[in-house]
């Protein structure tokens, strides 16, 4: 017999406040996130806020996965995370951009060029 999955005991909205999502430019699906500093102790930041916070205590995670680690929905975690942000305690940046093709032809001149100095 399958065991249904947990739900969660403390609905999103109330993760939030209620409020939306924010419309930060910064703030993607893939922005990277990165602790700067934990809140102390006795900092007036919700259960959420400190789970984010131990997830990226041993290194930087996107949006995304911190979402899907916290078991929250992307919008709340993204609430989560502006509210960090803007308290000092998390930094963010924009995902990685690809990376551009190779052009074959100097890939082929440079092999050329280390041929020829041996």
């Amino acid at each position: 017999m399958s065991r249904a999955p947990r739900r969660r005991l403390v609905p999103a909205y109330l993760v939030t406040g209620g409020r939306q999502p924010t419309s930060r430019p910064d703030l993607d699906r893939l922005s990277v996130l990165t602790l700067v500093e934990a809140p102390e102790p006795g900092a007036d930041v919700g259960p959420e806020h400190r789970r984010l916070c131990a997830l990226l205590e041993p290194g930087s995670l996107s949006l995304v996965e911190c979402a899907a680690h916290l078991g929250l929905p992307v919008s709340a975690t993204v609430v989560v995370a502006a509210d960090l942000i803007e308290r000092g305690h998390l930094h963010a940046r924009g995902p990685v951009p690809r990376a551009q093709e190779i052009d074959r032809s100097l890939v082929e001149r440079l092999l050329v060029g280390l041929r020829t100095l041996r």
